[in-house]
């Protein structure tokens, strides 16, 4: 079983075949929901393309209305966020973070925790 467009069973009808279907409750519908997202994020890495990211986007505005979410809004939030933390087009990998920050006092307690351990 597998979510579906909404003219796929009449298509499948068309083309002479029968289908069997249902109609999702909402907690269903919101889990086959997510496990479509993975589906069309999977075929797209597979073949990346319009259709394929198409695919995605239609997905992902079902989704928003789901969550009574609106796109504008998202719009909105995610140039905000591009504006304080920037894109993804640098292409930049994380690969670690320093802690070179240390205030002195917790330089003197690790300083008397080593004292005290070489006292023991």
């Amino acid at each position: 079983m597998k979510l579906v467009r909404d003219y796929i069973p009449k298509i499948i009808e068309r083309d002479g075949k029968t289908c069997e279907y249902h109609v999702a409750e909402h907690d269903e519908f919101k889990l086959r929901l997510y496990e479509k997202l993975r589906e069309e994020f999977d075929e797209f890495i597979d073949t990346p393309c319009l259709e394929e990211a198409g695919d995605i986007y239609e997905v992902f505005l079902t989704i928003l209305k789901l969550h009574n979410i609106n796109f504008c809004d998202v719009v909105f939030a995610a140039q905000d966020k591009k504006d304080k933390n920037g894109g993804f087009e640098d292409c930049l990998i994380l690969e670690s973070v320093n802690n070179e920050s240390e205030t002195f006092e917790s330089l003197l307690e690790k300083k008397l925790k080593e004292v005290k351990n070489g006292i023991s």
